[in-house]
């Protein structure tokens, strides 16, 4: 499933062939450290709201940047290959910030979509999707269905 890892650069490209087509572009992100039901569901969500979907994935050190250096568990190279495994998942670029303003400035995404533990007004995001026009849809979170909390859970055996 290689073929949907893309480099940002390949990914503009793909992007700009896509909106010729007409189709209508979702994007979301995350660290995506050890996959649970919670990111499947939510990224079943994100497809459903249109034709592409592109998944950005922290890099090892942004995760560590807003995890703590004990983090990742996986490597990024592991998270993006079993999230490539993914039906809804059409494409997949790993960013080394720990927001992903930069990647919706040059993709421009018709929607964004993040979990509903953001409003807008804490969506880091928000600003940079209101200038180029595009949709922030905000998905319901799977309550109790965490990296962290399994984390913990896993600390307490």
């Amino acid at each position: 499933m290689e073929e949907k890892i893309k480099e940002l650069a390949e990914l503009k490209e793909i992007v700009a062939r896509l909106r010729q087509q007409k189709k209508r572009i979702v994007f979301t992100n995350g660290c995506f450290d050890l996959i649970h039901v919670g990111h499947v569901r939510s990224l079943a969500k994100a497809k459903a709201l249109g034709d592409v979907l592109i998944v950005g994935v922290n890099s090892d050190s942004s995760v560590r940047q807003l995890k703590g250096e004990k983090r990742p568990i996986m490597s990024q190279d592991e998270r993006v290959e079993l999230l490539s495994y993914l039906e809804m998942i059409d494409y997949l670029v790993i960013f080394n910030e720990t927001t992903s303003s930069c990647l919706l400035r040059e993709l421009k995404p018709d929607v964004y979509v993040k979990g509903g533990d953001y409003t807008l007004s804490t969506l880091p995001e928000w600003s940079v999707v209101k200038d180029y026009g595009g949709e922030v849809e905000l998905v319901p979170v799977v309550n109790g269905c965490s990296t962290s909390e399994i984390i913990k859970k896993i600390k307490g055996l």
